[in-house]
């Protein structure tokens, strides 16, 4: 299944509309809240789809029954670009444990790539929820690869992908890819169109450059 936040009228528009404006995301820090914000917002809608169960709360006065999520949630990051986004997530799931894995592109001679992971942190995951998150869902091949590199500490119950913009490619090639996975995949909006670099057209830009500022 694939989450759309644009299909709905909602605050998220406001804030995708803002990392895309070229006139305002160079205001970096207005960037990385910005990117902040979608991830609570996507963090809430997230966490409808977990199991509750019903708790009685005490209060000075008296009781209160309620529900009250009880998934045990581990929130995975694909370094350096998802740091503000995981900070998003965190802020809503702030008892989640946490995994960071470094993704990124290696370059060849012929100017073509192929995605290195080097590193990874993270807790146990077998049987539980995780939600990977990534702001640029450019090819699928970083996330893809991602969660391979997680199975490597348990198999979840179930995993959400987050990223903040889409293309059409990357959501067809993870839905291809994860077919039989127990997954569900969450974009802020969808672009139809990579370029010769595989940058996402209309995109955005480097989100990793955009929150932190240029590598070399």
């Amino acid at each position: 299944m694939t989450n759309i936040l644009t299909d709905q009228k909602s605050i998220a528009n406001r804030f995708i509309s803002e990392i895309r404006d070229n006139s305002i995301q160079k205001d970096s820090m207005r960037f990385r809240k910005n990117i902040e914000r979608i991830g609570e917002v996507m963090a809430y809608e997230i966490s409808k789809t977990l199991h509750f169960d019903k708790k009685t709360i005490k209060t000075p006065l008296g009781e209160k029954e309620t529900l009250l999520d009880n998934d045990n949630v581990v929130l995975a990051s694909i370094l350096r670009a998802a740091i503000p986004f995981h900070q998003g997530f965190l802020n809503y799931f702030d008892k989640a444990e946490n995994a960071f894995i470094s993704a990124y592109r290696k370059k060849d001679k012929k100017n073509t790539f192929k995605i290195e992971v080097e590193y990874l942190a993270s807790p146990d995951i077998n049987n539980k929820t995780v939600i990977l998150v990534d702001p640029m869902l450019a090819t699928g091949q970083s996330m893809y690869l991602s969660y391979q590199t997680l199975l490597k500490k348990g198999n979840p119950k179930h995993i959400h992908l987050a990223s903040v913009i889409a293309s059409s490619q990357a959501i067809e090639y993870i839905n291809q890819m994860l077919n039989n996975v127990s997954y569900t995949l969450w974009v802020g909006d969808v672009d139809k169109k990579l370029n010769d670099k595989s940058y996402i057209i209309p995109g955005l830009g480097d989100a990793g450059d955009l929150s932190f500022g240029e590598k070399i």
